[in-house]
This record gives structure tokens, C-alpha cells and sequence, in this order.
């Protein structure tokens, strides 16, 4: 997705129950419907596959949504999601630390650090995580 969308991951969190991702689209010209369903269906087949392999019944009954007599895997919640464009220098770094600082806000770490599924720990340089980050480029 970073190269077919020219996009760069600034910085992101995978907690239990969902996600933070800052992007930055390289060119002025993008779509941000574009950039989700990349992200989104692969994410999802996989997710699906996964529990389809493990036999995990409980949890595909709960990712499938009902419509009737059809039934259709949903790993993500309906929508586009939470996405906003930010502008100035001040907020990407805001915004970098409210996403680092979640798996402390919901009690399951001390420090943004010790979440190995997070940026926090590249981004304070202590040990690359389990995705790589691209430069965060300020004004």
C-alpha cells in the first residue's frame, strides 16, 4: 500500500480492539477512499483466513454482520473511520503522542515505549517495532 499509494506511515498503534494509523499522502492528488480499501481489504482477508484456520468460531460470529438471510465478514466497523487532515507541524506531533499514549490510557502499559505493537519505540529510537515508519517530515 505505501508504494502502490505513494503514501508514507508516520505512525500507528494496533491495540486489542482497534486501530491509529497517521499517514501522509505524497502527492496533493489522492483519494482518501482509495487509501482505506487498500488498507482495509487485505487487513480483513487475512483477519479472516486466520480465524477460519485457528477454527475460531466465537470470534467469526461476532465479526459477521447479518443483513437478512445475508451474512458478510466485518472486521472493521462500518464507515470511513475517524480520518482528518492535519495541517500544521504542532498537531502531527500532538496527534503522534495521543496515538502512542493509548496503550497507557487503557491501562495496559506504563510508557508508550513498552507497547511492542506501536511507532512509540522507533520513534523515540529505542528499538524498530513490528511495522516500519517512514520520516515524519515538519514544516
Amino acid at each position: 500500500m505505501r508504494q502502490k499509494l505513494n503514501i508514507a506511515i508516520w505512525a500507528y498503534v494496533i491495540m486489542p480492539e482497534h486501530v491509529h494509523l497517521l499517514i501522509y499522502p505524497r502527492c496533493r492528488d489522492y483519494e482518501m477512499r482509495r487509501i482505506l480499501a487498500a488498507l482495509k481489504s487485505p487487513v480483513s482477508r487475512k483477519a479472516k483466513a486466520y480465524l477460519e484456520d485457528i477454527q475460531d468460531e466465537t470470534w467469526l460470529e461476532r465479526l459477521t454482520a447479518k443483513h437478512g438471510t445475508r451474512e458478510t465478514f466485518r472486521f472493521w466497523q462500518p464507515g470511513g473511520g475517524y480520518d482528518e487532515n492535519i495541517w500544521s507541524s504542532k498537531a502531527i506531533i500532538e496527534v503522534i503522542d495521543y496515538i502512542h499514549a493509548n496503550p497507557v490510557r487503557l491501562g495496559l502499559t506504563e510508557r508508550p515505549t513498552d507497547w511492542k505493537w506501536s511507532s512509540a519505540a522507533t520513534h523515540s529510537e529505542l528499538r524498530p517495532g513490528p511495522l516500519e515508519i517512514d520520516p515524519v517530515v515538519l514544516d
